[in-house]
C-alpha cells in the first residue's frame, strides 16, 4: 500500500472527522485524481519537441501521456485546428498517491527559494491547481538530456465541497502550504 494512502486512512480521516464533525468516514473528502498537463508551444514549428515533452512526462508520472490537439485555429500563432500542441496524464489510485508523495516530499522542496505553495490555487469546488516552472525538479529527469526546460500544470481533484475542506485535506496529506 502506498505510504500516502496509508497516511490518509490512519491519520487524515480521523483528523477530518474531528475538525468538520462528519458522521461517517465515507463523508470525508478524498483525492480522486491528479491531472498533469504540459503545453508545448514549439510543437507547431518543431514536432519533435512534443516527443521529448511526452517522454519527460512519462518518466515523471510512470504512465504514457496522451497527446492533446488544438480545438480552434488561431492565425496569429500559425495554429490550425487538430494540430498536436501538448500532452497530459490522468493519474488515479496507486500511481496518484505515489506521484503526490513524490511531489510533496521530493520535487517541491527542490524548487529554488521554496517557501510553500499558495492557497490561491483552490478553485472554490475543492480542487487545487499548481503550476511548475520546470520539469527538472523531479528526480527522474536527467539534466544533461533535457534540451528545453518546460513547465507543467498539476491539478489535484478532490471530493471536497469547499476550499476549506480541500485545504485541510491537502495540508494533512503533506502539501506544503505557505500559511
Amino acid at each position: 500500500m502506498a505510504y500516502l494512502k496509508e497516511k490518509y486512512v490512519k491519520d487524515v480521516v480521523p483528523a477530518m472527522i474531528k475538525t468538520f464533525g462528519y458522521k461517517n468516514s465515507l463523508e470525508v473528502p478524498r483525492v480522486t485524481k491528479v491531472v498533469l498537463n504540459m503545453g508545448v508551444g514549439d510543437a507547431i514549428q518543431n514536432p519533435k519537441a512534443l516527443d521529448a515533452a511526452a517522454a519527460d512526462m512519462a518518466a515523471i508520472s510512470g504512465q504514457k501521456p496522451i497527446i492533446t490537439h488544438a480545438k480552434k485555429s488561431i492565425s496569429a500563432f500559425k495554429l490550425r485546428e487538430g494540430m498536436s500542441i501538448g500532452c497530459k496524464v490522468t493519474l488515479r489510485g496507486e500511481r496518484m498517491y505515489d506521484f503526490l508523495a513524490k511531489l510533496f516530499h521530493v520535487a517541491l522542496p527542490r524548487v529554488r527559494d521554496f517557501r510553500g505553495v499558495s492557497s490561491k490555487g483552490l478553485d472554490g469546488r475543492g480542487n487545487y491547481s499548481l503550476g511548475l516552472k520546470e520539469q527538472l525538479i523531479f528526480p527522474e529527469i536527467d539534466y544533461d538530456k533535457v534540451e528545453k526546460i518546460r513547465g507543467m500544470d498539476v491539478t489535484v481533484v478532490t471530493t471536497a465541497k469547499s476550499d476549506e475542506e480541500s485545504h485541510e485535506l491537502l495540508k494533512l496529506l503533506g502539501m506544503p502550504f505557505k500559511d
